[in-house]
């Protein structure tokens, strides 16, 4: 038995000053994003530890991390970046030796960020590429896992504004080229276990025969690795458990993975975009085992069969019918499969999509609701893959029966320029109830992104799914809303997309609605709770009940 939670408003939105027709706005009235990087006091860039753009090391790029690491309620920013690196960079890019460090941003709560990384301790040692938080100690605060070409580091939270190295004690070294770490508890026992996404084997150039228009040799010219799956000891160690669990995969070339429950059943399981080969679908069968079923789902591949340069996954429910959907860019039409009676379809074609992405190289895929109209619209970040030649941004209207409408136009200044774009996160960095991106480019600066007209246009509420202590995200929850006769599902989970850490609270777009009917939360442990007559327009911070 569940029972209704007394809510107490976090944020609140004012409502619209007049009432809209039950048709979604035209576009002149369509939210725009606003680049607020340098009044927000972020002047980070990102570099490739070098001058020229000469392998695959240097052009994969970075992707940005939000995670409240001080626990003041503010989402901060964490932001990898390269080195000069031996076997990567010429020497002509010695003179960069010790000046690139990865840095970190506290949110200061007024709309501005302060650099901290120093005081921190999170510069990072290697050529970094994501970071993704989670509480693996149990300690209440979060602790950043940072993947990068050679050692990986686990950096743990020592609840002051510090954190402390304890990559080797914690049993988390992989060595191997890193792109991106999912947290997840996969066997059930309580604490987070950590899925590592490697990448390839690297020759530090001496494969060079290749068309010099190309660039540099693509990933096909290297040997693929294995992923890691590391299980929490409980004692703050790991254990690696790749190959007893099931997801041991020898030529993989991972480029970012995510934790999602695809087939309802309660249980996270594992997808992994791989690089110009078919991806992997590794489905929690329960008991510490999972078994690759990418094929059987329709997820193995891509463009009707093809395998692809499969970037970084997108995960929501597009078509509003209970079940997740992946989109993910690549270097041609994308990929958008959509579930359907069991399987997934790829609707890159009749949902237009294809055709607004197939001129570009495309990398971060973001799907939100930027307009909280109740569906959910896409946003891509696009980049040449081999050389600095920067593409246009992508932001995809969904007109509520599964066609998307190239809105970039219209949708602010960014997306009138340029850039050479890699990963992006997306979190709500003001609490005001619309969800705002964090892009970084590649051999340049970073761009934050304020959504401005989304909460006003449209009502709209955020769930903050909590442990049992209150502390900390309940990653792994299923949250469930249902509104106007329409269920809207998310699961709680920070990585998702191309090398990304978002903001782990789901937000529900409700158009014109002023409330929604039932909110359900389904914990990891199968507890769960339903609040009922939720007021649109909060973010409601929900903990299980005392068992």
């Amino acid at each position: 038995m569940t029972r209704t939670l007394a809510l107490v408003p976090i944020a609140t939105a004012a409502f619209a000053a007049s009432l809209f027709a039950a048709e979604p706005p035209a576009p002149s009235h369509l939210p725009t994003f606003t680049d607020i990087t340098e009044q927000a006091g972020i002047t980070f860039k990102h570099s490739f530890g070098d001058y020229e753009l000469d392998n695959i090391v240097e052009g994969t790029g970075s992707g940005p991390c939000f995670f409240d690491y001080d626990g003041d309620g503010d989402l901060d920013i964490y932001l990898p970046n390269g080195r000069w690196t031996k076997g990567v960079s010429d020497n002509r890019g010695r003179p960069l030796i010790g000046k690139l460090q990865n840095a970190l941003y506290r949110n200061n709560g007024d709309g501005t960020f302060t650099d901290v990384t120093a005081a921190a301790g999170v510069a990072g040692a290697s050529y970094s590429y994501s970071a993704s938080a989670a509480d693996y100690d149990g300690d209440g605060d979060l602790d950043l896992y940072v993947s990068q070409y050679g050692p990986n580091q686990l950096f743990r939270n020592n609840g002051d504004g510090t954190f402390t190295d304890v990559t080797v004690a914690a049993g988390v070294v992989d060595e191997r080229w890193s792109l991106s770490g999912v947290w997840l508890d996969y066997d059930d026992d309580g604490d987070l276990d950590l899925f590592v996404c490697n990448y390839l084997q690297y020759d530090e150039g001496a494969f060079r025969s290749f068309y010099a228009a190309a660039g540099y040799p693509g990933p096909l010219s290297y040997n693929g690795q294995p992923d890691t799956l590391f299980r929490n000891n409980g004692d703050g160690t790991f254990t690696d458990v790749t190959k007893e669990a099931g997801v041991y995969y020898e030529q993989g070339r991972g480029m970012s993975a995510t934790a999602v429950d695809l087939n309802n059943d309660g249980r996270l399981d594992l997808y992994v975009a791989n690089d110009a080969m078919e991806n992997n679908l590794f489905v929690n069968k329960g008991g510490g085992k999972f078994v690759d079923e990418a094929l059987q789902y329709g997820l193995a591949f891509g463009q009707n069969g093809q395998g692809v340069s499969s970037m970084g996954p997108a995960v929501g429910d597009i078509d509003r019918d209970g079940h997740l959907d992946i989109l993910i860019p690549d270097m041609d039409y994308m990929s958008l499969l959509v579930y359907r009676d069991g399987v997934y379809e790829d609707q890159v074609t009749r949902s237009n999509v294809a055709v607004i992405c197939g001129q570009y190289t495309g990398w971060g895929g973001v799907l939100f609701d930027y307009d909280n109209d109740g569906y959910l619209d896409a946003f891509i970040s696009n980049g040449n893959a081999h050389h600095l030649y920067p593409e246009n941004s992508v932001l995809m209207r969904n007109d509520g029966k599964g066609v998307f409408t190239d809105v970039a136009a219209g949708a602010g200044d960014f997306f009138r320029h340029k850039w050479s774009m890699r990963g992006t996160a997306y979190a709500d960095i003001d609490d005001d109830g619309d969800l705002d991106l964090l892009v970084m480019e590649l051999d340049g600066p970073v761009h934050l992104l304020r959504n401005d007209g989304g909460n006003t246009l449209n009502n709209w509420l955020k769930v903050d799914v909590r442990r049992a202590d209150g502390k900390l995200p309940a990653l792994g929850a299923r949250v469930t809303v249902t509104a106007g006769g329409v269920e809207r599902i998310d699961d709680v989970i920070a990585v998702r997309g191309y090398l990304a850490n978002n903001d782990p609270r789901p937000n529900f777009g409700l158009g014109k609605l002023t409330k929604a009917d039932r909110v359900t939360i389904r914990w990891p442990n199968g507890q769960s709770k339903e609040l009922t007559d939720v007021p649109a327009n909060q973010i409601v911070k929900v903990v299980p009940d005392a068992q």
